[in-house]
């Protein structure tokens, strides 16, 4: 066939059909954006391999055929991303629900006492110099990361990198304490 021909025949399916497929695909999908770009994709699809597809006989058919699987994917990305969103909300509710627990855990008194301090002196202690230095310097000293990083001449990103590891090596060795101790570790916080 030729290009002249092939033109006529698309933009003839295009006129007829394209309402028609927009509507199905919206009936999968609940979003007319969705389903109107699904249906321009089944169309370029076609349209792009129209000389290896010669044989097909109802290119219409054909379409709506592409438009059916193109709406599976786009419904099967939803689940996915649904399935994701639905996880990271349970993750945050864990988080939260942590914290609250934490914090009614959490005995004002035992925060501030020798023992705790003792035990975060020792975890402390487990850090390379430069580390601990800059860990105190944030948490007991108040500084904030870019007045560090100006005493330090390190940068601000360098700065957080260290605090990073304070934190986790103290969650890690203070484990045992962490429903108060996640108030101490983050009560003296200043970004």
């Amino acid at each position: 066939m030729d290009e002249k021909t092939d033109i006529k025949r698309f933009n003839n399916i295009f006129v007829t059909h394209r309402d028609r497929y927009i509507r199905f695909a919206y009936s999968y999908t609940y979003n007319q954006e969705a389903a109107e770009d699904l249906v321009t994709e089944s169309l370029m699809y076609y349209w792009e391999n129209r000389h290896r597809l010669e044989e097909v006989k109802d290119i219409p058919l054909y379409i709506l055929v592409t438009l059916k699987n193109k709406c599976l994917d786009y419904l099967q990305r939803e689940r996915t991303w649904n399935n994701i969103a639905e996880n990271l909300l349970s993750n945050k509710e864990w988080e939260l629900q942590m914290r609250i627990s934490s914090l009614e855990a959490c005995e004002p008194e035992t925060l501030f006492s020798n023992e705790v301090q003792e035990l975060v002196n020792q975890a402390l202690a487990k850090l390379p110099e430069k580390s601990r230095h800059i860990f105190i310097m944030s948490r007991y000293e108040g500084k904030n990361y870019q007045t560090i990083a100006k005493e330090t001449n390190l940068s601000v990103k360098s700065i957080e990198f260290h605090i990073s590891k304070a934190l986790n090596l103290l969650r890690k060795e203070l484990k045992d304490y962490l429903p108060c101790l996640l108030f101490l570790l983050d009560f003296f916080y200043v970004p």
